[in-house]
């Protein structure tokens, strides 16, 4: 210190690894099929192949520790010693640090909830009072390393204390860990001093709580704790990094402290022309698109970009968050037609895209002549391709809009709905998915192989609904489901169907620890060619005399898990989605489907990190969710289902989308949320968890039986319904069934206690 600046960046990298090898090697692990050693090669293996590609693709800096096995705000608890005590009796590190993530037989999991709009989740860390911060370094310093033997100019990147603490939840009747900041910054003093005696010239501090409301004096904590920190003289550089939104006043205040390097994303937040002077500082321009797919305008960005040159003493390019949230390469898709490739840009061609307008602001526009001709020609075609202008689907949609999207009132559809359904007090349903079973997976891949044709995939798959059918006519469920097992995703299966969207073939990222998926790429208008889902529903029906649901996934859901068109706004999108939907649940009530499910548990997800988009978001959010349900009748019953959010900022909205049935996630927190619900007046009916998916362990009927007690001091019983938290897709078919028995008996014991 001081340090050379740097000219183009990413802000961290994927880890999944490009044909999920790493989740492979996880779950090998977890099934003891593999040992430590070999997860640890994958994962070094991983991390070397990564360093190299940033570096030779041209980054003077490369982002390291963005490496995580499960999660990085769970590592940051590893770092600072804030594991739970609960699991202080595992031995083995690295099985105490999974049992924190997804518990075991015998202890509970930490919650788990969306990292800011995203739809990666992330671990929350909890902090007691009695929680005792201590500094833990071995994996930071083992990766930086790692790195520098490698030869990569390599930069460390840390979770800022801020934004750990202020995304933490307190424990045990502790104060919010926020009021916890000036514990840690001796310990953060520590790790850079043990940072720039390993030779790290720079290391990078994650603060995204900057551009969110979520700290009332945000500016002020971030002006003191970073001139405590920049005034520590045994330091590397400092770079704080922000994205997902604009700083705003934390802007200003981080210039004034003595840090070396700010972030600023310019894709969802911050004006350069509103950029003030950062006197000696390099302002790193986040230009280009971390969480989309879309190619970068250059000529665009480069303007850009041209105005911040009197703001900073270095301008370094930088995609605007970490390219996680994007797929590694467009190479891997080979059936993407030759338009629409050009428009699309995944996460190799936005490290290019970083590094070409870096040499051009630095070394004259006339270096990447030919990339900026390309970018302009791009842009044309998309702007002018006709699948982006339905007029006949938005018309449509308007008058619909127009006439108005709402059904009869709660209580005439409660009383239509009990005469055609006639439901026990307590009823007992799941959310939809059950285990995709190896025969599942088989028929899937030798369908795609051509191995098999689509007359005997869907032979199998009816045989695999026949089977869940009559596992749940067993166990004695009230309501039955189908059990999905056509759907690789309940978004991509969605958007293989209907116009306006391409659906990837590799196209991979991490939803959370070893779970990954692959968002459809939403480009065009959005319409329905045909039905959907109502020949599996049917068929199922046709197996039992309970109720079946019908399975839909909601507008906002659909389009928070697709990368989703820029160039119109998000509430019109939503629409045409909606419109495809309500198209869907009318088929399955002409049909014969009695209750019909539209998920929405990205609702929470998209809500805008400032409270003032806040209201606009929820408002066509839930008039989307109408669109797509007001077209039955009001004996047909609607259910939706919200998981892993904080909910209390769009609690009203859930009441607001007005569905007979909500289930939502609540065991992790325990049942938290129906003092929410009951606080603004929620009156439709509600099935609040009683047991977490996300884990591997069966709880015993006990412990969802007082579940059940504790949500009935909340809910009454003729509104309550018996769900787990989540769909099941992800577990084994021994842990459900067992897990699914314990959950009857528990609803038949307390529904016999009056």
């Amino acid at each position: 210190m001081p340090s050379q600046p740097f000219t183009a960046t990413v802000l961290g990298s994927p880890r999944i690894g490009p044909h999920r090898e790493l989740k492979r090697a996880i779950e090998g692990y977890w099934a003891g099929r593999t040992t430590r050693a070999d997860l640890e090669s994958v994962a070094a293996d991983l991390r070397r192949q990564t360093w190299a590609g940033l570096s030779l693709a041209g980054l003077d800096s490369v982002p390291v520790n963005t490496f995580s096995l499960y999660d990085q705000m769970l590592d940051t608890a590893a770092l600072l010693g804030a594991l739970p005590p609960r699991v202080a009796g595992i031995a083995d590190d690295l099985d105490r640090y999974f049992a924190s993530a997804r518990g075991t037989e015998d202890v509970a999991p930490l919650e788990m909830t969306k990292w800011f709009d995203t739809n990666y989740h992330y671990i929350v860390p909890e902090i007691a009072t009695e929680t005792t911060f201590t500094l833990n370094p071995g994996k930071v310093l083992a990766e930086l390393k790692e790195a520098q033997q490698q030869g990569i100019a390599a930069r460390p990147v840390i979770i800022g204390p801020m934004t750990f603490l202020a995304l933490s939840k307190p424990v045990d009747g502790a104060g919010a860990p926020i009021a916890r900041l000036s514990e840690l910054i001796p310990l953060y003093i520590q790790l850079l001093s043990l940072l720039a005696e390993a030779g790290a010239a720079w290391v990078q501090l994650d603060e995204p709580v900057l551009v969110t409301d979520i700290l009332d004096n945000g500016p002020e904590l971030a002006e003191r704790t970073y001139a405590e920190l920049g005034t520590h003289p045994d330091r590397p550089a400092i770079f704080v990094a922000t994205y997902f939104g604009g700083l705003d006043a934390s802007l200003s205040a981080l210039a004034r402290t003595p840090i070396e390097a700010i972030g600023i994303d310019l894709v969802a937040g911050d004006d350069p022309a509103a950029v003030p002077e950062l006197a000696g500082k390099t302002l790193v321009a986040g230009i280009v698109d971390g969480r989309n797919v879309w190619r970068t305008d250059l000529e665009a960005a480069l303007g850009r970009l041209g105005t911040l040159s009197d703001a900073a003493h270095t301008v370094a390019v930088s995609t605007s968050c970490s390219t996680m949230h994007v797929p590694y390469s467009l190479a891997a898709e080979t059936d993407i037609d030759d338009r629409l490739r050009t428009w699309l840009s995944f996460g190799a061609e936005k490290v290019t895209e970083v590094v070409t307008l870096a040499r051009t602001l630095h070394g004259g526009r006339d270096t990447v002549a030919l990339a900026v001709e390309a970018s302009n020609a791009a842009i044309s075609s998309r702007a002018a391709d006709p699948r982006l202008h339905n007029g006949h689907l938005r018309t449509r949609i308007d008058s619909i809009v127009a006439s108005g999207s709402r059904r009869g009132s709660t209580e005439v559809r409660r009383a239509s709905q009990a005469a055609r359904l006639n439901l026990p007090p307590l009823p007992t349903t799941t959310i939809g998915s059950y285990p995709q079973t190896s025969t599942i997976r088989k028929a899937r891949a030798g369908l795609r192989s051509g191995e098999i044709d689509a007359g005997e995939y869907n032979r199998i798959m009816r045989a695999e609904i026949a089977d869940v059918i009559a596992l749940q006519e067993e166990l004695g469920l009230d309501v039955l489901v189908h059990g999905e097992p056509e759907r690789n995703d309940m978004v991509q299966y969605f958007a293989e169907q209907l116009d306006g969207f391409f659906a990837t073939t590799n196209g991979w990222v991490q939803s959370y620890g070893t779970r990954c998926v692959r968002p459809p790429i939403l480009y065009g208008d959005v319409s329905r060619p045909h039905p959907m889902t109502v020949d599996w529903a049917t068929y199922a029906q046709s197996l039992t005399g309970k109720p079946v649901k019908g399975m839909l996934t909601g507008p906002v859901t659909i389009l928070a898990w697709s990368f989703v068109r820029d160039d119109q706004p998000l509430a019109d999108t939503a629409n045409q989605i909606a419109l495809a939907i309500r198209d869907e649940t009318v088929d399955l009530e002409s049909a014969g489907i009695a209750i019909i499910q539209v998920d929405e548990p990205a609702l929470r997800e998209l809500l805008p990190l400032r409270s003032k988009d806040k209201a606009d978001y929820l408002a066509w959010a839930v008039a989307a969710f109408r669109l797509a349900t007001s077209g039955v009748v009001d004996a047909t019953q609607i259910h939706t289902h919200l998981c892993y959010s904080e909910f209390g900022e769009v609690i009203g909205a859930i009441a607001d989308l007005d569905a007979d049935v909500t289930s939502i996630e609540a065991a992790r927190s325990h049942m938290e949320v129906l003092d929410d619900l009951n606080a603004i007046g929620f009156a439709n009916s509600v099935g609040p968890g009683v047991y977490d998916i996300h884990s591997p362990r069966v709880p015993a009927a006990d412990e969802m039986a007082e579940l059940l007690r504790s949500a009935l001091k909340a809910v009454p019983a003729e509104r309550l319904w018996v769900n787990p938290d989540c769909g099941l897709k992800t577990r084994g078919s021994s842990e459900v069934k067992g897990a699914l028995h314990n959950l009857v008996i528990a609803a038949a014991r307390v529904r016999a206690e009056g």
